[in-house]
């Protein structure tokens, strides 16, 4: 069949224009199939790589040329724009946000005004990598509102309060609203509604259920979940997903089946690692974190930076990559670090679910020791106060752990004290708590009564030979301690343990009068048949005073006895009858001598006497 004529139309309908002499060459054929046929469109038309209006057609044939001011004009324009912006990439970015947003925006609000302000939301401002195109975009809007202050236009941002962030927003004409002050559980009840209706449409074995049964999930169903989600979004998300997953070979369980699952699964754990190992890297984490986990209260950053010993930025950099899992302050003074769901916790103290993230009982035992300095240095308000109140209540939980072996926790805690050269000097810590553990609570949980009672007189030793100035707030110090659960328990005083404490509280008398001759006082001189611990606050005044008077009644009581050698003797404590002072005598001296007629000898240390039944 013979091809139908050719017809060809050039700039149909063009109108008021003119081209000068110009030659088209029209290839014969059919030009329409030519030119719709794209695989040899290009070959066809033979564009030429570098056309340019200043080409030089002997060096790069063939012989054509753009037209004459084709390119010169747009040229001009991209230069001059690039050169009022001086080329910056901030610039441009800035002038593409007032051409592209504002400029056009004022010009729509003069042509036809507003009845009210227009609102441009920007959801997770957070998750943009480039922090410094953050800041220059923050930094321009304000700079536009400043400018048109009256500008019926309003921008809500929804993020994390990341540092680049909150630097930036922390102005006038900015209002900062902490949603973790508002509770999510409405908003999550609302959130599986909507999503159970929607897994119901789609699931048969859902309506079938629904139609036999009645509705599901039931209130009762809703409220438990609900409970255990704990205001958690990113757990109700997970959940969901969890007991409306379809049913498959390997697992043929319904949604009616794995929603009571839910309540005991662990569904986070693979979030908590994944969240956790952002900032494992840093420095502090380790500590920041069983921190957190272990504390018996919240605190704020500037807390926990102070109880701590660090910088706040230190606790803050590390908490900017968790607040998946952490409610994170828009502040460092204001409102507390906390957990969005208490499973993270259990996460982090079961071993078998966190791996290398295991925070073990014996940081109760460093929570102690800096709880112990902030009480007595002159640390952040909330710091100090959370130190007097819980010192002696982490100290109990590590202790009471069954966890733990009570001296090598000990001995490993001193190996890390270069780590903590700029708290109080352990040696203070320690006496304390050795002085707390024999006296307020129940030394039979360890049996370690001799370590216990000649380890406080050689941290005492070491603490007032410490060239450290804050030794003075130590000696003079009034921190509070409970005074137990009131039992009496009866220890044995060996002749050998005496001499050790005899020689150590020789050394502290002597250091302390040449530095701090006015706190010293005269020493006991036994003639007391009791002493009582009248003051309910722990200081090292009073530690060594307390033992001053149990080596010299010893002293004495073997001098009244003139049994040789010296037997052991009993040490006896009660508390009156407030039940906040304890009481020390030697009073039963004679039944140790009557029940044990072996107990002359020496050889024994200072022993716990075990009650008779």
């Amino acid at each position: 069949m013979a091809d139908s004529p050719l017809h060809l139309e050039i700039l149909s309908g063009a109108q008021g224009f003119q081209l000068g002499q110009q030659t088209i060459n029209v290839i014969a054929g059919n030009l329409n199939q030519h030119l719709s046929n794209a695989g040899d469109l290009t070959a066809r038309l033979n564009p030429i790589p570098d056309a340019s209006h200043t080409r030089d057609r002997k060096t790069s044939p063939p012989d054509s040329v753009c037209f004459p001011g084709t390119r010169e004009k747009v040229i001009t324009e991209i230069t001059t724009w690039a050169d009022e912006v001086d080329s910056a990439p901030q610039a441009v970015d800035a002038l593409v946000l007032e051409r592209l947003v504002y400029k056009p925006f004022q010009s729509a609000v003069n042509k036809s005004p507003a009845k009210g302000p227009f609102i441009i939301i920007i959801d997770g401002l957070d998750e943009c990598e480039d922090k410094r195109g953050v800041e220059e975009f923050i930094d321009q809007m304000l700079d536009f509102f400043e400018e048109h202050p009256d500008i019926p236009l309003r921008v809500f941002i929804a993020s994390r309060v990341e540092q680049h962030i909150r630097e930036r927003l922390e102005t006038k004409g900015v209002r900062l609203g902490n949603l973790d002050s508002h509770s999510a559980h409405k908003d999550i009840e609302k959130f599986l509604q909507a999503s159970f209706q929607i897994a119901a449409q789609r699931d048969r074995v859902i309506r079938a259920y629904v139609r036999a049964r009645g509705s599901w999930p039931t209130q009762l169903d809703m409220d438990k979940l609900i409970d255990h989600i704990n205001g958690s979004f990113v757990l109700a998300s997970t959940m969901l997903k969890f007991i409306v997953q379809p049913a498959a070979e390997e697992d043929p369980t319904t949604p009616m089946d794995r929603l009571p699952l839910t309540l005991e699964m662990n569904g986070l754990d693979g979030l908590y690692a994944q969240a956790l190992a952002r900032s494992q890297h840093l420095a502090h984490f380790r500590e920041i974190i069983s921190t957190i986990a272990l504390l018996q209260e919240p605190l704020p950053i500037i807390g926990i930076a102070d109880l701590l010993g660090i910088e706040a930025f230190e606790v803050i950099r590390i908490l900017l990559n968790l607040q998946a899992v952490i409610h994170v302050p828009g502040t460092d003074e204001e409102g507390k670090v906390s957990l969005c769901h208490t499973s993270l916790r259990d996460f982090l103290t079961t071993e078998s679910r966190s791996g290398s993230f295991f925070v073990p009982p014996l940081f109760h035992l460093y929570l102690s020791y800096f709880s112990f300095s902030s009480a007595l240095e002159h640390s952040h308000e909330l710091a100090r106060a959370y130190g007097r109140d819980y010192f002696d209540s982490h100290w109990q939980s590590f202790a009471r752990s069954g966890t733990c072996d009570f001296i090598q926790e000990i001995e490993q805690f001193k190996a890390c004290q270069p780590l903590l050269a700029d708290r109080m000097p352990y040696h203070t810590f320690l006496c304390s708590i050795f002085f707390h553990a024999l006296l307020m609570m129940e030394p039979l949980l360890w049996n370690e009564d001799s370590y216990l009672l000649t380890e406080c007189v050689k941290q005492l030793v070491l603490a007032v030979e410490c060239p450290d100035h804050r030794i003075r707030l130590w000696l003079e110090g009034d921190l509070p301690h409970d005074a137990g659960d009131h039992q009496e328990y009866p220890f044995r005083l060996s002749e050998r343990t005496h001499e050790t404490l005899d020689h150590g509280l020789r050394r502290v008398s002597t250091a302390i009068h040449a530095n701090f001759p006015e706190l010293l006082g005269p020493r006991s001189t036994a003639i007391e048949e009791k002493f009582v611990f009248h003051s309910h606050r722990l200081s090292g005044i009073d530690i060594f005073k307390t033992l001053d008077w149990i080596v010299a009644r010893a002293r004495f009581k073997w001098e009244e006895l003139k049994i040789t050698p010296n037997p052991p003797l009993e040490l006896s404590m009660s508390f009156d009858w407030t039940g906040l002072y304890p009481t020390f005598s030697f009073d039963a001296v004679s039944a140790v001598l009557d029940s044990d007629p072996e107990s002359t000898s020496s050889d024994s240390d200072f022993e716990l006497v075990h009650p008779s039944p």
